[in-house]
């Protein structure tokens, strides 16, 4: 099998290499940020039915902020609107609507309106931002893994539209597998069955893999599931992640080389 080399050290064989998308390999930050605005608008808008006060308003605002992980600043790579599921989203603002006072029934409902309409608005009108492009040089790397036999996957909290949507626009389905785990599988990152699921369908052994995540719940996932070869990335995001489950850190892909494995001949 091929080997891994960061940074000029061998870190092991692989079979396969796993990787997350948002923040890992896809810049999906200025379409979050879009998504996150467009939400917090539409939530403002029907918020009290329409006729909430300035210090509602403020006090959604503030915690809109805190349970997203959004600020001037950038988003927060560890924050709900980075790392978690679409559904793990909208139950997030349902339960700042009922911290403004609305009921349950009511604030999952306002909640699911504000995505329908968010959603749909950002169809008819793409963002304008840098939208799930591919970091730089990780395709170089997806193409000499490829190049070596190693199989390459997306294991992610995306939906499947939004998996597909990378794919295809960034033609990087040539280099990863089609083949790929979505916040639609069961179960869902990052509970270990994720990893254990997705090699399953790839027909991959997972002691044989690597993962490659900007975030501690997916390093751990990947610990849980006896994954040997675990990296951070931090460079996906204005502010760095602050991990502390990873081996070893990637600071850009081209720290990261595959090694043919070398034929002993007698």
């Amino acid at each position: 099998m091929p080997t891994l080399v960061l940074r000029g050290i061998p870190l092991g064989e692989v079979q396969g290499v796993l990787f997350d998308k948002d923040g890992t390999l896809s810049n999906s930050e200025g379409h979050l940020q879009e998504l996150s605005k467009g939400r917090l608008l539409e939530a403002l808008a029907r918020l009290k039915g329409g006729r909430a006060s300035t210090e509602e308003q403020a006090k959604f605002t503030e915690l809109f902020s805190k349970a997203y992980g959004t600020s001037s600043q950038g988003i927060n790579p560890s924050g709900t609107l980075a790392v978690a599921s679409r559904k793990d989203n909208l139950v997030s603002m349902a339960t700042i609507f009922c911290l403004l006072g609305e009921t349950w029934p009511e604030a999952i409902q306002l909640a699911e309106e504000v995505f329908s309409v968010v959603d749909r608005n950002l169809s008819k009108a793409p963002s304008q931002n840098i939208n799930n492009t591919v970091l730089p040089g990780a395709m170089d790397l997806l193409k000499a893994l490829k190049a070596e036999g190693v199989v390459c996957a997306l294991i992610s909290n995306d939906s499947s539209s939004g998996i597909e949507s990378f794919l295809n626009k960034n033609k990087i389905i040539e280099n990863l597998s089609p083949t790929y785990w979505s916040a639609e599988n069961y179960p869902q990152k990052p509970h270990p069955g994720a990893i254990k699921g997705l090699c399953n369908l790839l027909d991959l052994d997972p002691s044989k893999c690597a993962l490659i995540g900007d975030s501690d719940s997916d390093l751990r996932m990947a610990k849980n599931a006896n994954i040997p070869i675990i990296l951070g990335y931090i460079s996906g995001w204005r502010i760095s992640p602050k991990l502390s489950e990873h081996q070893n850190v990637i600071y850009h892909w081209n720290d990261l080389k595959v090694q043919a494995t070398t034929k002993v001949t007698e």
